[in-house]
């Protein structure tokens, strides 16, 4: 009886550990991003309260929702330059998500702008023929920024496509320089530093991607996919050392985050 107590005990501190900043953290300046229970310091795409039916809060997780009517980022309320960002995530079978930053803006695209047409081309259009409320059917906001990928390594078509859209990957940038994913439907522990024109992805404790994020570098690497898209390319490839929300992201799968912490460089 008194070892099950133990063991209910040590359960029950665990779980509280989730969504909360040691002592140690707060003395070095990190701040909690969510608190495990409400969407509190987050925002839909317009910079309100999440309305949508795109996220949830599921067993103290953030939690997009698979194939909402209208999908979107949840974006962080607060504004970040230079950071250091902690957060935790599992994916769905063959899911995939992200974590995206440096964001230089968000395009809004109904399905019928989409359907039939090349993504990239389709994105093109929409940023030419602004939609300035959310629309009632169903469509999305596209996010331009980079991004931290979240995906099933093992099953989804995009990860198995090419390495730069691996876990951990630089998106469409750079690959990771290992596989360092848990199995699917496991935790993993994801850091992400950006500092200035140069970024680090750490995964589960290894650092799978120390990149440049300069003109020099980007212009030829965003050429193949984004050449055809005049505005995305420009804000990608010459991208701004700007102050703007980090937001998780809705791709259409089911994905878990928790425990993100971020500290100011």
């Amino acid at each position: 009886m008194k070892l099950l107590l133990a063991l209910t005990c040590s359960l029950a501190l665990a779980s509280a550990a989730e969504n909360q900043l040691t002592p140690e953290e707060k003395a070095a300046g990190w701040k909690l991003l969510f608190d495990g229970k409400t969407m509190n310091g987050w925002t839909d795409s317009g910079g309100n309260p999440m309305k949508g039916d795109s996220w949830t809060i599921e067993d103290g997780c953030l939690k997009p929702r698979a194939k909402p009517v209208f999908t979107e980022d949840l974006y962080s309320k607060d504004k970040y330059t230079d950071f250091e960002l902690l957060f935790d995530w599992k994916i769905s079978p063959a899911g995939n998500s992200g974590v995206k930053y440096r964001i230089q803006d968000h395009i809004y695209m109904t399905s019928a702008r989409t359907r039939g047409k090349k993504f990239e081309l389709a994105v093109d259009e929409a940023t030419k023929n602004r939609i300035t409320t959310r629309p009632a059917e169903r469509g999305q906001d596209y996010v331009v920024g980079f991004e931290y990928q979240v995906i099933d390594n093992s099953a989804n078509k995009d990860a198995l496509s090419s390495q730069t859209h691996a876990a951990a990957a630089l998106y469409d940038i750079t690959a990771p320089s290992k596989d360092a994913t848990k199995k699917v439907g496991e935790w993993n522990r994801s850091r992400l530093v950006v500092k200035g024109s140069h970024v680090e992805h750490w995964l589960n404790g290894e650092k799978v991607v120390d990149a440049p994020i300069t003109p020099e570098v980007l212009k030829p690497l965003m050429q193949k996919r984004w050449g055809q898209t005049p505005e995305v390319f420009r804000l990608l490839s010459e991208q701004p050392n700007k102050t703007c929300p980090i937001s998780l992201q809705n791709h259409g799968d089911e994905a878990w985050f928790r425990n993100i912490k971020i500290k100011t460089l």
